[in-house]
């Protein structure tokens, strides 16, 4: 059996994220604004070579290791200081999770 072919048989073709009215195509390091918690909030998302630094992510509480894409989210009227680095997931899952999670008494927080 030969391997997977990864790449378009056709010379000269690209391979290119599908582009639609609310997310055009190549949409990583824009700015959005979501309507959450009667806020608006302006949200980043940052691919994972420009992501160089350890963050912690407020909706799961684990770190994002450098390389890793996610979104960078702050509240439109806050300031600079007051953004925060998400998952993907978990910036997508954001009304099912808590703010801050539940850990045993003899949990280590890092």
């Amino acid at each position: 059996m030969s391997p997977r072919r990864n790449q378009p048989r056709g010379r000269g073709k690209q391979w290119r994220r599908q582009e639609t009215e609310d997310r055009p195509a190549g949409r990583f390091g824009l700015e959005e604004t979501e309507f959450w918690r009667g806020e608006d909030w302006v949200v980043r998302r940052v691919g994972g070579g420009a992501a160089v630094k350890h963050y912690r992510c407020p909706g799961c509480d684990q770190e994002i290791p450098p390389g890793v894409p996610h979104v960078v989210a702050w509240q439109q009227q806050g300031a600079v200081d007051d953004r925060r680095h998400w998952h993907q997931a978990c910036w997508n899952a954001r009304d099912r999770r808590s703010a801050k999670p539940l850990r045993s008494r003899n949990a280590p927080r890092f």
